[in-house]
């Protein structure tokens, strides 16, 4: 079955990934045609491997990496001047199994107020432990949760949902927006949810759609360094960019909770980064917080 949907998949130096995933989708019968793919700025060989694998799919070539945010919101941008009525994210790091985008579609059709939507996302490495089932957002902790069980056997209601695989109605981001570009990556995904839920919008997740997803791909070393797994920049991302969520919706009576409670978090992030000798992403914290402060915010749209 043919839908009006764009598919925009994100490569950065993981053309085995893209490769992968393109193929899986492929598989369950969707077309090339509707593959959007954008590159920020591969130095692996990405370019020419996916010119010459999916010659039919189109790839947008940024200069330079212009993150989950920047690269993203190239395909969207594309895929909204194509006439697309829906626009599915995918991370590079995952499988479909068939049928998972006509679960999403046929609920988007029944469910007028649904803004966006997502698949029930399981570990690629364990396909029995869920990864991602949609999440919880304590308003007055401005904290977010993610759930790890199935709430219910039928498409149900979440507060957020993944930038892993989420299908957003264009008639939705021409009021909400684009993502915001100040993130770069990290909790992109839940700003985003929040402000389509701000315009009276629904999100869901639908259990009997099924993806699978390799955790970490783009942000894990493989080998454990002095660092840890993680680079320090993650956590820099992590913590600025919850900053910025505190300072675009904790405001009010929320802020005397919020704000304390995340700033007692990043104090015990610096403390046990110092106590092990990570002192790269004792620092990283330090400057996601004055990042976080300094940085002026865009507007929602």
């Amino acid at each position: 079955m043919q839908y009006s949907v764009a598919i925009v998949i994100l490569n950065w130096n993981g053309w085995e990934y893209t490769q992968s995933c393109i193929a899986s989708l492929l598989e369950a019968g969707y077309s090339e045609g509707d593959l959007i793919i954008v590159d920020n700025a591969s130095t692996d060989g990405s370019i020419p491997n996916i010119k010459s694998h999916f010659p039919k799919a189109h790839l947008i070539q940024n200069a330079k990496n212009e993150g989950f945010t920047g690269g993203n919101n190239r395909g969207i941008q594309y895929a909204l001047t194509k006439g697309y009525a829906y626009v599915l994210l995918l991370n590079n790091d995952t499988q479909v199994l068939p049928g998972f985008l006509e679960f999403l579609i046929e609920e988007m059709k029944i469910s007028g107020d649904l803004a966006a939507i997502q698949p029930l996302i399981y570990f690629m490495g364990d396909k029995d432990e869920i990864w991602n089932a949609g999440g919880n957002y304590h308003a007055w902790l401005g904290y977010s949760q993610t759930n790890y069980q199935i709430q219910s056997d039928q498409p149900y209601l979440t507060e957020w949902i993944s930038g892993c695989a989420i299908l957003v109605r264009s008639t939705v981001l021409e009021k909400i927006g684009l993502l915001d570009h100040n993130y770069f990556a990290y909790f992109e995904d839940v700003d985003w949810s929040l402000r389509m839920r701000s315009q009276g919008f629904e999100l869901k997740v639908h259990p009997k759609s099924i993806i699978y997803h390799e955790a970490g791909a783009a942000s894990k070393s493989k080998t454990k360094g002095r660092q840890g797994f993680l680079d320090p920049k993650v956590h820099f991302l992590n913590v600025r960019n919850q900053v910025f969520q505190l300072r675009k919706y904790c405001i009010g009576p929320k802020q005397w909770l919020a704000w304390p409670f995340h700033f007692a978090k990043f104090s015990l992030f610096i403390f046990y980064f110092t106590l092990k000798g990570r002192h790269s992403k004792s620092k990283a914290v330090m400057k996601g917080i004055w990042e976080g402060l300094k940085t002026p915010l865009r507007a929602s749209k």
